[in-house]
């Protein structure tokens, strides 16, 4: 009985040596930060984390049981007015693995996204007037980041305006992030992860639409063909006796004619003119 109470508590004691989990779907609106805990047991806090060249944290948000923390304060913090926020869980001491903020909706410090998924293609729409552009110009880019849903993304290219992302697979889901950067360094957060999927080609569609009608008629072609090429050389007398009406003689054939019909054939010299007689009756012969 000993044995497993201290069995027990030794696997408890392993358990509570173990990180809590990171928090989940991080995000900001408005400078609201939520995010949603991950199923765990004991006392979780969280403490929010802000960055414009050093990771400090948020006073207001600091060990707190709440998934949600206001960050307007952290504004003040940068000359830009943007800074990066991160968020970790802590029990017993024990630290998360930090999991950044993305903003779901485009603001002074993240930028305004639309996609557009073209055959093998995906289109990132941005707006090239920004207020970071304004004060920084050429040197206030976007860097995008893309890949496959559920797949880490990873960075394409620092662009001034709209990019579109070629070479990519039809009929899956690609995702793709933007981020302002202000002399190759990031400023702001990026922006969530958004998704499209990406469609086949209308070409391959249309030849697939064109191979699935011309198959079965070429196959029936070959197989009709042999048969009627077969049935009109070697069939063709059964085939005429089967086309050819059945005959049959008239039983009253002589009836028109009477019972005292001859037949009867004139003819002269050739070079003279004839009648044909088709009959005569028994009063004319006797004339």
């Amino acid at each position: 009985m000993l044995f497993c109470v201290l069995c027990i508590l030794l696997a408890v004691q392993v358990l509570s040596d173990v990180p809590p989990a990171p928090p989940q779907d991080v995000h900001v609106y408005n400078w609201q930060l939520t995010w949603r805990p991950a199923p765990e047991e004991g006392k979780v806090t969280y403490t929010v984390e802000y960055s414009s060249n050093m990771w400090k944290s948020v006073p207001a948000c600091a060990n707190i049981s709440s998934n949600s923390c206001n960050v307007s304060s952290t504004k003040a913090e940068s000359e830009s007015g943007c800074v990066l926020l991160r968020v970790r869980a802590e029990r017993r001491g024990l630290t998360s693995t930090p999991v950044e903020a993305c903003s779901r909706h485009g603001d002074s410090c993240s930028p305004d996204v639309r996609l557009t998924a073209g055959p093998a293609s995906l289109t990132v729409h941005l707006n090239r007037t920004h207020r970071l552009a304004l004060e920084y110009g050429e040197h206030a880019k976007r860097i995008v980041y893309y890949g496959k849903e559920g797949e880490p993304l990873q960075k394409y290219a620092d662009v001034l305006s709209s990019v579109t992302i070629p070479d990519l697979q039809e009929g899956q889901r690609y995702c793709a992030a933007v981020q302002y950067i202000v002399f190759d360094l990031p400023v702001g957060l990026a922006t969530c992860a958004r998704c499209e999927l990406i469609p086949k080609s209308r070409i391959f569609s249309k030849q697939s639409e064109l191979i699935v009608a011309v198959v079965p008629a070429v196959i029936v072609l070959l197989v009709l063909v042999p048969v009627i090429a077969y049935l009109l050389i070697f069939q063709r007398g059964r085939i005429k006796r089967w086309l050819r009406p059945p005959y049959q003689t008239p039983d009253n054939l002589l009836e028109p004619f009477g019972e005292n019909y001859i037949p009867i054939c004139i003819s002269g010299p050739t070079e003279e003119h004839y009648h044909v007689l088709s009959a005569i009756s028994p009063e004319e012969l006797g004339e």
